[in-house]
């Protein structure tokens, strides 16, 4: 009995092992490998990793996404020609994308968009299946979905309510001609520098303000040396969730509709937790001493225009000036 035992016992183990291999946990037909430049706190990766989980789901575990946050598949320009070359599947993409598309440089343009709301509308409507269309066709990646960014607010130790109240101030902008040829028609005195250098430029004096998203002041600790957050909202802008154009092809028809149907699933995903964030640092900032100040927008916004609209390309300027109607 005992040898008996021993043996069925055996037996119901072997045939455990067997069903074991058998079950649907089998290596997946494809791997996309997808790179980005946020860590792993971003809402961007978190989205990117609820893509993979989507998309695993979708295909019944057929096609995988491994996501690389930090840049540790290569920085953004360098995934891009690699996605054109073949070398990599996936990243998160912006205005970088007018290198070869001229028109990827609506995504963020001073005073272009009123609201979250009016931005929505331009990235999902004809002027956005344009912008994609373009980036298809000049960049060879695609974009599937798309990710809100924070809007850029200016912080200062005094509050600026209007352009008048910008005279004479000393304002850290990213050195990039449009950005500065703004501030400058706004009466700012901007100061295109390092963002490495900023937060020990406004503790020194050497600058009076600088302009970022609620995410960068809050994690730069621009609170220890700054009383204001005024909410010039100047830049709204969003970014692509983007596939090679190569790897695409590649895919069938069936598979190609369950990617987008992950990306549709990601963005909804996103957009929440966009939204949560927002909110969140709002009140984390206003904890850490920060007062938020309600700004004349739509005086900046006058004042603003013809340097934007000097600054952007032809190709878009006739966009650019009706969307600032």
């Amino acid at each position: 009995m005992r040898r008996f035992t021993r043996q069925a016992l055996a037996a119901a183990i072997g045939l455990a092992s067997l069903a074991a291999l058998g079950t649907p946990s089998l290596a997946a037909e494809r791997v996309l490998k997808l790179g980005h430049l946020a860590n792993e706190q971003n809402t961007w990766h978190k989205a990117s990793v609820k893509f993979g989980e989507e998309l695993k789901a979708l295909t019944n575990g057929r096609i995988e996404v491994e996501v690389y946050p930090n840049e540790s598949l290569g920085k953004e320009v360098d995934l891009i020609n690699g996605m054109q070359l073949g070398t990599a599947d996936m990243t998160i993409t912006g205005e970088s994308l007018q290198n070869w598309a001229p028109m990827a440089a609506l995504l963020a343009v001073p005073y272009a968009y009123k609201s979250l709301e009016h931005m929505d509308e331009v990235a999902s409507g004809k002027i956005g299946e344009d912008i994609k269309a373009e980036i298809v066709a000049r960049a060879q990646i695609r974009p599937i979905a798309y990710f809100a960014r924070g809007p850029r607010n200016l912080t200062a130790n005094r509050e600026i309510k209007t352009p008048d109240d910008l005279k004479g101030l000393r304002l850290r902008v990213p050195n990039v001609p449009l950005f500065v040829d703004t501030w400058k028609t706004l009466d700012a005195q901007p100061t295109p520098m390092a963002f490495s250098e900023v937060f020990t430029s406004l503790q020194s004096g050497v600058i009076d303000a600088q302009e970022n998203p609620l995410a960068l002041i809050k994690s730069a600790n621009f609170a220890e040396v700054q009383k204001f957050v005024n909410k010039t909202e100047h830049v709204r802008s969003w970014i692509y969730l983007t596939i090679s154009e190569m790897t695409w092809s590649q895919l069938s028809a069936e598979d190609q509709a369950a990617v987008l149907e992950a990306a549709k699933r990601a963005q909804a995903y996103e957009r929440e937790l966009f939204l949560a964030d927002e909110e969140n640092l709002v009140k984390e900032l206003q904890a850490a001493g920060m007062t938020f100040v309600e700004v004349d927008a739509a005086a900046f916004a006058e004042k603003a225009r013809p340097a934007v609209l000097a600054n952007v390309k032809p190709e878009i300027r006739p966009i650019v000036e009706d969307l600032m109607k």
